[in-house]
């Protein structure tokens, strides 16, 4: 198997456009090669992406001094509606 060479959709269009003349199917199955690995990249990389940001115990570990800045600011706020409540 060949190697491919990665090329953006513009670029393709651009060589085709320069060049006069309809595509060859070798040049659109080429073409859909490319687009398909590139695929299979961006894939990956989301799937990686979404994985890192759905680790909710990385999430903890990394902002545990927001959470803890975030529980004490609803405790307070949750103790102060209790006190008032009890005035009345």
């Amino acid at each position: 198997m060949s190697e491919i060479e990665p090329r953006s959709q513009g670029e393709v269009a651009r060589s085709t456009a320069a060049a006069g003349r309809p595509r060859t199917s070798h040049e659109i199955r080429r073409d859909i090669e490319v687009q398909r690995t590139e695929l299979g990249v961006s894939v990956e990389a989301l799937r990686d992406r979404v994985s890192d940001l759905t680790d909710w115990r990385r999430q903890l570990r990394e902002h545990r001094q927001e959470l803890i800045v975030g529980a004490a600011a609803a405790g307070f706020v949750i103790g102060g509606i209790i006190a008032l409540r009890r005035r009345r």
